[in-house]
């Protein structure tokens, strides 16, 4: 739902004056999310002729606002220039350029740092969160990286095999995960310890198939707390916490017993 729009129901004609103005994505991967055939200037000066009614010279001064804003240099010589001719870390700030050229409510960014090197991941992340300071947004971030959840988000939704695991405020999940597969997560993140030689943590066994999903709690066959319900019925959401909620059987009250070796595997 998206200002009382059902957006999966949505008309193509909805659809078509929300993306791109009300809401924009930023995507995983720069080198290929640009048209190789079309400069920079252009792709820009796109997005904003399809959602405003502006003349050529104010669609002009308006991209080059954003050039400068996402930090490209000479933004006047770097207007007629192609996809090719800038690094990757340039490409990025191209693709947030263009999806944050009509002020959107809601910003999607898949993995935005990915294809990127670590010294370039930083720049661009402090970008996108001042650029989401300035402008007001909201921001949906989509990725694996915990230590960026943990540096850029507010609130944090874990998710495996297409469903909601758990989802509460960000040091909350980090500090006082309530499902066991957010606490594996947590706890296969390589640490300084790791160092020494000991073997890096994990969690067992394979996702499971989404052609066939299982009957009950998708991650039911890797959980070390699993009971027989859980292979069972899917979970429903508890709230163990304040402004959380976990999809596990764990925080029924007849469950107390394997809660109780939950809680203590926490604090080992």
């Amino acid at each position: 739902m998206f200002r009382g729009i059902d957006l999966l129901k949505a008309s193509e004609a909805e659809l078509s004056g929300i993306r791109g103005k009300a809401i924009s994505m930023v995507f995983q991967d720069p080198m290929t999310a640009l048209n190789p055939s079309m400069t920079i200037g252009a792709q820009i000066s796109e997005v904003l002729s399809q959602h405003a009614a502006l003349s050529r010279a104010q669609v002009r001064m308006r991209t080059m606002e954003l050039l400068h804003l996402v930090g490209i240099p000479d933004p006047d010589e770097r207007f007629g220039q192609y996809p090719h001719q800038f690094s990757g870390g340039m490409r990025q700030r191209i693709v947030i350029a263009i999806a944050i050229a009509n002020n959107p409510a809601v910003l999607l960014a898949d993995e935005p740092t990915t294809a990127l090197d670590v010294t370039i991941q930083s720049q661009i992340l402090l970008l996108i969160r001042n650029i989401r300071a300035k402008v007001g947004m909201a921001m949906i971030l989509i990725t694996h990286d915990l230590g960026l959840v943990a540096g850029i988000s507010d609130r944090v939704v874990v998710m495996y095999a297409g469903q909601v695991m758990e989802e509460g405020t960000t040091d909350q999940i980090f500090y006082a995960p309530q499902h066991p597969y957010t606490h594996g997560l947590l706890g296969a993140v390589p640490s300084l310890a790791d160092a020494g030689g000991r073997a890096l943590r994990t969690i067992e066994g394979l996702p499971p198939s989404l052609i066939g999903p299982p009957r009950g709690c998708a991650f039911a066959d890797r959980c070390p707390y699993r009971m027989q319900i859980c292979r069972l019925e899917p979970p429903p959401d508890f709230t163990p916490l304040p402004a959380n909620r976990a999809a596990c059987w764990l925080h029924h009250d007849q469950a107390a017993q394997q809660r109780a070796a939950f809680i203590a595997a926490k604090r080992g």
